[in-house]
């Protein structure tokens, strides 16, 4: 849709807003479609997939037609848009109803839903303006979608398209393409799960998505209805959890303690133990350990990054999902290399933007503005998510787009010449759009999953928005019910409400540390500053008087931690940015070009890529930097297969050396 397809869409829209008794087409076309060149047929039809776009965007072109008269005559035959035609309601929130809407919204981080929910927050400020609130220390949750494959099933979801993807069935270990009508998609356990109906078996399926060997491929071109009656929160709840397993690893002597904390005696395993008993003693140097698991695909990624340091021995299904990963790495990492280019600007979003989003966007800009008069412009953009550039030309778009009459006052009145935005002249735009599923979904998922921390959801404000939301959204918001989010109650409540307090009393702590990239353990003095969390799993944002920096230290990995006595220092301010980054960038940092494949390039967004360059085959190419240069090839067994490392040369042959290492203990 070019850029002139997006101007005269939105003068129809201002034009069927702004008329009472409707439009014929005749006027439309002298107006509207003035430059339009073409005989009746084709502006017939130009009209006709117009209309189709609005109601896209969920205004109802209605139809009037004089008494007595057929609706196939154009001299007869008027169109107008309603007033209130899918405009939001004014939502009223008050300050801590806010403060709990924008940990809700920042939940999604970086996913597709993340940006649904800054964009359900800004229609919400032009709805009823925004309360000045500032987030509690120690409570910013976020939820870790499950890779590119999870934004591409929700967009499916909400458009009922059927997918078809590759997928490793646990109970069978074979490999299939599965063709399913998705439902739901929710968290449990500890993982995403997809719901739907599955085509092939006929019948109501669970799909891992961690099982998915393949890129969702999204079946545009068709549609299905899922049942009314459809409650995906339920639905996963009548999903057993796996049982125990044991599992046979040898460890290379003083190596990996995280695992060897977990390891348990043989007697408490089970002395006839399958997997136990009747196997060789370890090789010379190894130390044997067993280990209890739920699902080997789980326990293969984590050893899979181990390397050449550990080796399952059993059971076979562990074994071959290891050996599968390492496999995986060495062919990606010997692939040839693809031709690209990175862009000039910096990394955006991996998702291109497409006029359609343009249109969106003014549409939420002229209410925004209207109820926010003189930000500076680039505080404009910043909201939006896109360049001072990309605003000016949406701004110069909008101010030349108004009534069919064209004369100064028909149009739309922007000015920002002192870099201050005002709007003087908004053609009844003043109310934003309607809230998207997407949008209802990212808010209403977001406010759903927060009741599972006591210090949110004790009191009404959690209640209160989650009822303001559900009345605003309508039918979409009944729609967004089709995703649940993981519990995000962190494991340790002591050790999360220890750090809490002193984060609020301004205390330093001392904690001993076990870092597994370097697999050892550490003691340090650190300032908190903020606690966030992926899904359950909470981190603590520190200054590190070790380090003289600041660090982010995974609470299930504090060993220790108490009070030091001393107070924390001034000097030692968060990061910039809210949510905190999960990693934080420093001056010897090493930038690393990886190449990502479909179904890997969501860790472009998850280590923060600075530049990216889309393939053909829709994998990225990305710029990340790493503090830790020698845990990369651990990085690139882990996600067996889709992601390896292209530059600099020394660190690609690294791991191309640990692969094959590896694969080495398993028999090449």
């Amino acid at each position: 849709m070019p850029a002139s397809r997006t101007e005269r869409l939105l003068n129809l829209l201002i034009a069927l807003l702004n008329t009472k008794y409707g439009l014929r087409r005749s006027e439309l076309r002298e107006t509207v479609y003035r430059d339009v060149y073409g005989n009746e047929a084709s502006f017939g039809r130009m009209f006709e997939r117009d209309k189709t776009d609005l109601r896209k965007f969920g205004f109802e072109v209605e139809t009037l037609t004089d008494l007595g008269w057929s609706e196939d005559d154009p001299a007869t035959t008027r169109y107008r848009i309603g007033k209130e035609s899918n405009r939001l309601p004014d939502v009223q929130l008050g300050p801590e109803e806010w403060t709990v809407l924008l940990l809700a919204s920042q939940l999604w981080e970086r996913a597709a839903l993340g940006s649904a929910a800054q964009s359900a927050l800004r229609k919400l400020q032009a709805s009823g303006g925004m309360a000045d609130v500032q987030l509690p220390a120690g409570v910013q949750p976020r939820i870790k979608p499950a890779g590119q494959a999870f934004d591409d099933l929700v967009a499916a979801i909400h458009a009922k398209h059927p997918v078809i993807f590759t997928y490793l069935a646990g109970s069978t270990g074979i490999e299939e393409q599965r063709s399913v009508e998705p439902w739901g998609l929710g968290s449990r356990f500890g993982h995403w799960y997809l719901v739907g109906h599955d085509r092939v078996r006929r019948e109501t399926r669970h799909f891992r998505l961690s099982r998915f060997t393949s890129a969702v491929s999204i079946q545009e071109r068709e549609q299905f209805r899922p049942p009314r009656d459809f409650n995906v929160r339920q639905e996963l709840e009548r999903l057993p959890e796996l049982p125990l397993s044991t599992a046979v690893v040898d460890v290379r002597a003083g190596r990996l303690l995280a695992l060897r904390r977990r390891a348990i005696a043989q007697d408490e395993a089970g002395r006839n133990s399958a997997p136990v008993s009747g196997l060789q003693g370890p090789e010379t140097g190894s130390d044997r350990l067993i280990l209890q698991y739920r699902d080997p695909e789980v326990l293969a990624e984590e050893l899979a990054s181990y390397g050449p340091d550990a080796l399952a021995v059993a059971p076979p299904e562990l074994v071959d999902a290891v050996r599968r990963r390492l496999r995986a790495a060495a062919d990606f990492s010997a692939a040839p290399v693809p031709e690209y280019k990175f862009a000039d600007a910096p990394a955006r979003p991996v998702r291109p933007r497409t006029s359609e989003d343009q249109l969106k966007r003014m549409l939420q800009l002229v209410p925004f503005l209207v109820h926010n008069q003189g930000l500076h412009i680039q505080d404009v953009a910043d909201r939006f998510g896109i360049s001072r550039k990309e605003l000016e030309n949406d701004l110069q778009i909008l101010i030349c787009s108004g009534l069919p009459e064209g004369y100064p006052d028909d149009l739309l009145d922007i000015q920002w010449d002192d870099d201050h935005v005002y709007i003087t002249q908004d053609l009844d735009l003043t109310k934003p759009v309607r809230f998207t599923v997407e949008e209802a979904c990212a808010l209403l998922t977001g406010l759903e999953t927060l009741n599972s921390l006591p210090d949110v959801a004790e009191g009404g404000a959690l209640e209160s928005v989650t009822l303001k939301l559900l009345a605003a959204a309508g039918e979409e918001g009944l729609r967004a019910a089709s995703v649940a989010g993981p519990e995000v109650a962190p494991a340790d409540a002591a050790t999360h409400a220890l750090v809490r307090q002193a984060i609020e009393s301004r205390a330093q702590l001392h904690l001993t540390y076990f870092s597994p990239q370097r697999d050892s353990v550490s003691v340090r003095d650190v300032d908190p500053l903020r606690l966030y969390s992926l899904d359950n799993t909470w981190y603590l944002e520190a200054y590190c008087h070790s380090v003289e920096g600041l660090r982010n230290f995974r609470l299930d990995r504090v060993q220790e931690i108490h009070a030091n006595g001393r107070p924390a220092a001034v000097r030692a301010t968060p990061a910039q940015g809210v949510p905190a980054k999960l990693f934080t960038a420093r001056d010897d940092d090493t930038t690393v070009t990886v190449q990502l494949t479909r179904q890997g390039r969501g860790l472009a967004d998850d280590y923060y890529a600075e530049r990216t360059a889309e393939l053909d085959d829709g994998g990225l190419v990305a710029d990340i930097r790493f503090g830790n240069t020698a845990w990369l090839p651990m990085f690139v067994a882990q996600h067996g297969g889709s992601v390896r490392i292209l530059e600099p040369a020394e660190h690609a042959e690294a791991a191309r050396a640990w692969l094959a290492a590896s694969l080495a203990r398993y028999g090449g």
